[in-house]
């Protein structure tokens, strides 16, 4: 709301020729812009791999199972019933590793024998998550982001907590394995799902997390969808693109071309100018696209100073010294015509006569 604000306060004052407060706003938006990067680089970089049209290219290779998943099944509930309490992450196509913390790295298929040895409660390892990729364990010790949302169930504990934290702000599923009530469930999309046997976690790894593939396709289906699917996501992109193009153009030079009216000024009162009784010159100027934009006639003048004009043929140069600028960081291309011929005579005077009533 603030941004919106500033940015109508900045377009009254342009809109109004308040020169130095555009100018002091063009400034601001610059800095600003550059602290948004610094501040969200994690989030921007985030959208931009979501935003990877190679994935609509089969560029990226589909997860596979590796044939673990009925040991890894059983091993689960298996786990649930001895009240060993676990969080397991499948990354799927969003990337995780930024939004988890610490993690051991470790590269093994997750095998019963390894995660006994992981979530053994007396083993440094078993209070954090461990991440799966591509059918293999790839990091153990993982601490996950905590949901913030107030509606949830007050029973439920802190690896509830996390996993749908993590399940907030990207797409993987997570799966939950409770300590205190012996319970399998998986975290996905913003929701909590309970497992009831292995056959139905079986299912949803097979179905779900690993050979989860796109549907086919045809050409203006794809192209269509590159506009519409995470269609808030490419906004924000197109947003952030959009405004460093203006930060960044506005770097460049650009020239504009302006006509005004010669002014004479400081006439002797001996003299007048009998022609011609009006000059248009062009005047062609170049600087930064934030200062050239603000060029227009109400902002620039040219005059002639006649202050030491006699009567008669005269000619003058004109000059960058004949034009008053908005700033000095303006530069004069060109000034058409270059050199102007004015006539001067003997100022006449009014003849008064004194009439008789």
């Amino acid at each position: 709301m603030g941004i919106v604000v500033l940015s109508g306060v900045f377009i009254l004052a342009k809109s109004w020729g308040l020169f130095l407060t555009t100018w002091v706003f063009q400034i601001l938006w610059q800095v600003f812009v550059i602290l948004l990067i610094i501040l969200f680089q994690k989030e921007i970089r985030q959208m931009l791999e979501r935003f990877n049209p190679l994935k609509n290219m089969g560029m990226r290779h589909d997860k596979i199972s590796n044939g673990w998943v009925p040991e890894f099944s059983r091993w689960a509930f298996d786990a649930a019933q001895k009240r060993i309490g676990a969080v397991v992450i499948f990354e799927k196509t969003d990337p995780v590793s930024d939004l988890v913390t610490r993690g051991i790295p470790m590269e093994c298929e997750p095998l019963p024998e390894i995660l006994n040895s992981i979530f053994y409660k007396q083993s440094p390892l078993h209070d954090g998550a461990i991440l799966i990729f591509n059918g293999k364990i790839s990091k153990v010790s993982c601490y996950l982001p905590l949901s913030t949302r107030e509606d949830l169930p007050q029973e439920w504990g802190t690896r509830h907590r996390a996993a749908l934290g993590l399940s907030e702000q990207c797409n993987a599923w997570v799966l939950i394995i409770s300590e205190e009530r012996g319970e399998v469930s998986f975290a996905f999309d913003n929701q909590v799902k309970k497992i009831k046997d292995e056959k139905e976690l079986s299912f949803f790894l097979e179905t779900q997390v690993f050979n989860e593939k796109e549907p086919e396709m045809n050409i203006r289906q794809v192209i269509l969808s590159w506009f519409t699917k995470r269609y808030k996501i490419k906004a924000v992109v197109f947003v952030l693109v959009f405004v460093l193009w203006l930060v960044f153009a506005g770097q460049q030079n650009f020239e504009k071309k302006i006509e005004l009216p010669l002014v004479y000024r400081n006439i002797p009162e001996s003299i007048m100018v009998s022609s011609p009784a009006a000059i248009n010159i062009s005047v062609t100027c170049r600087g930064l696209r934030k200062d050239i934009s603000l060029l227009s006639k109400e902002n620039m003048m040219s005059s002639l100073d006649l202050a030491s004009a006699k009567r008669g043929k005269l000619h003058y140069n004109i000059t960058k010294a004949n034009l008053t600028l908005p700033n000095e960081r303006i530069d004069i291309v060109n000034i058409s015509p270059g050199r102007v011929e004015i006539i001067t005579e003997k100022a006449q005077k009014p003849d008064i006569k004194n009439k008789s009533l």
